[in-house]
């Protein structure tokens, strides 16, 4: 769950937290469960979540549409009269939403709605799945395809909450939910939201310890979190850093190329 406090106190969650019946809001407790009915509006707003897919899901939505609102406004001077290279329209009709670009593309190229973006890349990952493709589609969702380069800063982040909104409602064990909980920690981390990105990178590392993941999964989401770690000034920085460094010396040797990244960590 990326939800990691109460809905009434904000205290932090423990994995087995009680939780509204209707609407799957989480609380620390009864008395934070019946204050938030009778105080804190959820009385109001427990059909409105229930009907947006449960307390997860309705998050994940919010939290994208305010991504990719932030997202557009940064990029709005650089995107003045284009059209996305996806539908080819410069004013989405369905979303009404604004152009964004963060990549490498040159000055003509790369203008795009994060919506059709996100859209692009769930659909190469289905197809990916059902015709068992070796290509890894899933780069759709942090690589651009025209300048094959990396998002980065706000599109990043709103990337990754569009990702997470697709997958969230997935198994707790899926794949793609795991790798989508990835995504948006990083994402988080490129709009420098170091806070956020600590809070879904710790519930990852908690997820993955607890389902059992391999050795090469977990070194990558403690590499991940000793990184945000080290952006807040944390030291539990250097520990985790050498704890992943002599995960990849063990596994591949000094000379292999994770390794010596892990070493520069």
């Amino acid at each position: 769950m990326i939800l990691t406090h109460c809905a009434s106190c904000a205290a932090e969650l423990p994995r087995l937290a009680r939780q509204c019946s209707r609407c799957k809001t989480r609380y620390c407790g009864p008395a934070c469960q019946e204050q938030h009915w009778k105080e804190g509006g959820h009385d109001k707003l427990c059909k409105q979540i229930r009907r947006g897919g449960g307390a997860e899901q309705y998050n994940a939505d919010n939290k994208y549409k305010d991504a990719a609102a932030v997202a557009a406004e940064v990029c709005a001077e650089d995107i003045k009269g284009q059209t996305c290279y996806i539908c080819m329209e410069a004013f989405h009709r369905r979303t009404k939403e604004g152009l964004v670009r963060m990549c490498a593309c040159h000055t003509t190229e790369g203008f795009v709605y994060v919506s059709c973006l996100a859209e692009q890349a769930k659909i190469l990952v289905t197809e990916g799945a059902e015709r068992n493709l070796d290509d890894d589609k899933w780069t759709r969702w942090h690589t651009c395809s025209l300048c094959e380069q990396n998002y980065y800063g706000v599109v990043k982040c709103a990337l990754g909450w569009a990702c997470w909104k697709t997958y969230v409602g997935r198994p707790e064990g899926d794949t793609l939910r795991g790798c989508a909980m990835m995504l948006l920690g990083n994402g988080l981390c490129a709009a420098k939201h170091f806070e956020d990105a600590l809070s879904v990178q710790e519930a990852e590392v908690s997820m993955k310890r607890r389902l059992g993941a391999s050795e090469i999964v977990m070194l990558d989401a403690q590499s991940n979190l000793a990184n945000t770690y080290q952006s807040l000034g944390r030291s539990e920085a250097l520990s985790m850093q050498r704890d992943v460094y002599f995960g990849h010396l063990k596994l591949y040797g000094e000379e292999n190329k994770d390794t010596l990244l892990a070493a520069n960590n």
